[in-house]
């Protein structure tokens, strides 16, 4: 049974700094499902690096890279005034966050163990 939670705006903050912490080291994939446009990947496993929610400016952040000598740079994907946050970590392969915007475009944000994303 998968635990999803669709979580209040007042936990955002709290519940994304949670999950920050407790995913140091991983993997991510942000992929954006964008009515208009459709399904684009912004990023696919590169190394996950922050995940916040500022309350000031009503928007989600996700960063991932920064992690040199191989991801230097930091690409951040950002979520302005999200409707919705969801969350779901137990009984998943992968725990996944879901962001949606106010015109219905759908961030899923993926989170990998970091052995997975190695080659041989």
């Amino acid at each position: 049974m998968t635990s999803r939670a669709t979580l209040h705006r007042k936990d955002w903050r709290t519940a994304l700094d949670e999950f920050d912490a407790g995913h140091k080291g991983e993997l991510v994939t942000i992929e954006v499902l964008d009515p208009a446009v459709g399904h684009q990947y912004e990023a696919e496993r590169l190394p996950f690096s922050s995940l916040a929610y500022d309350p000031r400016d009503d928007t989600v952040i996700v960063a991932v890279g920064g992690v040199p000598p191989r991801y230097p740079v930091v690409l951040r994907h950002m979520v302005p005034h999200p409707k919705e946050v969801e969350v779901a970590t137990r009984d998943v392969p992968e725990p996944v966050v879901r962001l949606v915007d106010q015109d219905g475009s759908i961030t899923l944000i993926t989170f990998y163990p970091a052995e997975s994303g190695k080659r041989s």
